[in-house]
């Protein structure tokens, strides 16, 4: 068996980054950008208004002007405001030549139709008024590789004028679930039955993680039978999962047949609980991992060490690192010589246990907002101690 520690630093080094495609700006929601953009213009490419109002070259000896011009949003020409005018000006419309301050409409005094006055104090010369390059200059750095694409990403890039963007390619993903007593939701038990929660479970978590291509698979506990579905679902996937029979039961044939694909074992058996009896491994680029049966073990090893692994392919970085350190409410015994995974919820700057740990027991998870670690040398964890915490 191996730490924690090991595992993760195994997988670090061992896992695969996806491969760099260019993609269309809109079918970017949520892959990760793979190479620095740098503006191809000024933005904004000309100065505008910021105000629906009136454009002059205002100053504090001048107070009432003639309005010469009408301006809309779009209109391309170019217009010259003499000294003493001023043009009827809308939001996102050009600057024109001669101004270079906009007074918004509720300021103003209408005196005639094309004459008005301005007699407040809230207005200096250059207000309301968006310079050329006042978001980016062109060929600024605008955003660096290894961001993710939301909304805010998709709306500065059209912004620019970028429609098409490198990222890295989402991986196909492949889970086997195991398991003769395994029945599908909605179908009627008998006894000795269970119904398949793993799979549904799996299949959530892989579409929280950014997987878009999933592909499930069930085996019976027949070595035969098994060794065909792995074999199929390895030339299928990029990452393949399976959960249940990699212990040392009788009819426990996952790791035999992993052999039998020539997968490259990383690891096998975890000094954790829970999740002990996990397998990783690798052939040529495909990541492999077997998790125990249990859902409750499921769920942490995949937040632990498959959903790190994926973000690693989609091209995020430091995705081994815990999401905060914070302190536990109240002391936590434990065996030492195993690190614990334990369902938890924060409260204000703390983290409390949740009731429910058994490997078995999904209760927890259903109001656990994340994974609190206790370190394997320590046999009790005090109150206000500070431990890595893991949101899920």
């Amino acid at each position: 068996m191996i730490s924690v520690e090991q595992a993760k630093k195994i997988l670090a080094e061992n896992s695969e980054r996806g491969q760099i495609i260019e993609k269309k700006l809109g079918e970017c929601l949520g892959l990760i950008l793979a190479e620095n953009i740098y503006s191809p213009i000024d933005v904004p490419s000309f100065d505008n208004s910021a105000m629906d109002g009136y454009a002059m070259n205002f100053d504090e000896n001048s107070r009432s002007w003639v309005v010469s011009n009408i301006i809309q949003a779009g209109d391309t020409s170019e217009i010259n405001i003499a000294s003493g005018k001023a043009a009827r000006i809308f939001t996102g419309a050009k600057i024109p030549k001669g101004t270079n301050t906009v007074i918004p409409q509720e300021l103003i005094e209408v005196i005639e139709v094309d004459q008005i006055k301005y007699i407040g104090d809230k207005i200096s010369s250059g207000s309301n008024v968006r310079l050329k390059g006042s978001q980016s200059k062109k060929n600024s750095l605008i955003l660096e590789k290894g961001q993710i694409f939301g909304a805010g990403q998709i709306g500065l890039f059209a912004s620019v004028g970028v429609s098409q963007v490198k990222v890295f390619a989402t991986p196909k993903v492949g889970f086997i679930v195991t398991g003769n007593e395994l029945k599908e939701p909605g179908t009627p038990l008998k006894d000795g039955e269970i119904y398949n929660s793993n799979g549904p479970m799996l299949e959530a978590l892989l579409k929280e993680s950014g997987v878009k291509q999933i592909k499930s698979y069930k085996a019976p506990d027949d070595k035969a039978s098994l060794q065909k579905i792995i074999d199929q679902a390895l030339s299928e996937n990029d990452i393949l999962l399976l959960s249940g029979g990699i212990s040392v039961g009788d009819y426990d044939f996952v790791k035999d047949c992993l052999n039998a694909a020539k997968v490259e074992e990383l690891f096998y058996k975890i000094k954790q609980r829970p999740g002990k009896p996990m397998f990783a491994g690798k052939k040529d680029k495909k990541m492999i991992f077997a998790l125990p049966g249990n859902p409750a073990s499921v769920h942490s090893c995949f937040i632990q060490y498959v959903r790190p692994s994926i973000k690693h392919w989609l091209g995020k970085t430091a995705v081994w690192e815990a999401d905060h350190k914070l302190k536990i409410t109240e002391d936590i015994p434990k065996k030492p010589g195993f690190t614990y995974f334990m369902k938890g919820r924060k409260v204000n700057n703390s983290v409390e246990l949740l009731k429910g740990q058994q490997s078995f027991n999904l209760q927890a998870f259903a109001t656990a907002e994340c994974l609190l670690e206790l370190p394997a040398e320590s046999s009790e964890v005090t109150a206000g101690t500070k431990v890595k915490v893991y949101d899920l």
